[in-house]
């Protein structure tokens, strides 16, 4: 979760060679003398083909010292994380717990949104959390999301989440359109009414883009172990679908109605390969159609989404200080 105590964190499986780390603890040589100070700075370079192997350390000095990876995250932590948590002071003030009280809305999307789920689908929640105006303006500053992967959610601090729509994020306009509303705070309550506002022919460009990328991954995995993740083609032709009719409806409609069946055979495996490629091939040209004559913007309002910012972190004050 995004705050956590300075004096906890995790190192990724491998830190790579050039990695900047500091020293969490002192490093003593075998005779238990001193040869670097909690604090000391050094360079990786050399990584552990395994998490469990050593890591070389170059210090500024030039001399070397090995550090045994089973033992690396109770004494090394990145130079960036370092001075992240230094920069936050460790404070204490703000937990996730306290974060996750200040969610403003809550939808689902993913296969119940899309009208795919079957009894097992997951439950896949979205929305917005908005920090108190102290918070915002402080040195500290807020985490741009919070996540808990294991309840599969993800929220968006208020500014993320409005500068990502204006990017055409997929996720971001999903969350917006999405049928399947939880909860909705008044004050975030013109995001939705107004979503429109962050429709334009750049979706063409994201999600042809998030096609093309998942296209890329799919046909490496295919080259190196043989096999199609069928749920990561059944989505690719979903988006693909739903950028379509997009740029010729002018709005954005996460249910595959009809298209249903068809989705779940591609996700159970049932359509060969060559005619998933081929439905997607004609879904690209379909999308590119669908471009050139669409009636939506070139760009989105940023105006209007500026303002509705503007008014939402206005609002926020006037409560604290009401």
């Amino acid at each position: 979760m995004p705050y956590r105590d300075p004096d906890q964190h995790s190192l990724p499986p491998v830190l790579p060679v050039g990695t900047a780390v500091v020293l969490r603890s002192e490093l003593r040589a075998e005779s238990g003398a001193s040869v670097h100070p909690a604090g000391a700075a050094a360079l990786v370079v050399r990584s552990p083909v395994e998490p469990s192997h050593a890591y070389t350390l170059r210090f500024p000095g030039g001399d070397e010292c090995e550090v045994a990876g089973d033992v690396a995250s109770l004494v090394l932590q990145p130079l960036g994380s370092f001075q992240a948590s230094s920069a936050g002071g460790g404070r204490s003030d703000i937990d996730d717990h306290a974060l996750r009280g200040l969610i403003v809305y809550r939808c689902v999307i993913g296969s119940r949104a899309y009208g795919l789920d079957r009894g097992s689908s997951d439950t896949d929640r979205r929305g917005i959390y908005l920090p108190t105006a102290r918070m915002h303006w402080s040195v500290f500053g807020v985490p741009e999301q919070l996540e808990d992967p294991a309840a599969q959610e993800c929220y968006w601090e208020v500014g993320k989440f409005i500068r990502l729509g204006l990017k055409a994020n997929p996720n971001v306009l999903e969350t917006l359109w999405t049928p399947l509303v939880e909860h909705v705070d008044p004050i975030v309550k013109p995001l939705l009414d107004e979503r429109e506002i962050f429709l334009s022919k750049l979706i063409f460009q994201t999600f042809n883009g998030y096609a093309l990328s998942q296209f890329r991954k799919m046909e490496q995995d295919i080259r190196t172990t043989g096999e199609v993740k069928w749920k990561h083609a059944m989505h690719l032709i979903r988006v693909l679908l739903a950028g379509v009719a997009a740029l010729r409806t002018e709005r954005l409609d996460l249910r595959v109605g009809d298209r249903r069946d068809e989705l779940l055979a591609i996700r159970d495996g049932l359509v060969p390969w060559n005619r998933v490629d081929a439905i997607r091939r004609a879904l690209h040209e379909d999308f590119q159609r669908a471009f050139v004559a669409s009636r939506l913007p070139e760009t989105p309002n940023f105006g209007r989404a500026n303002e509705i910012l503007i008014a939402i972190r206005a609002e926020v004050a006037r409560r604290e200080t009401a």
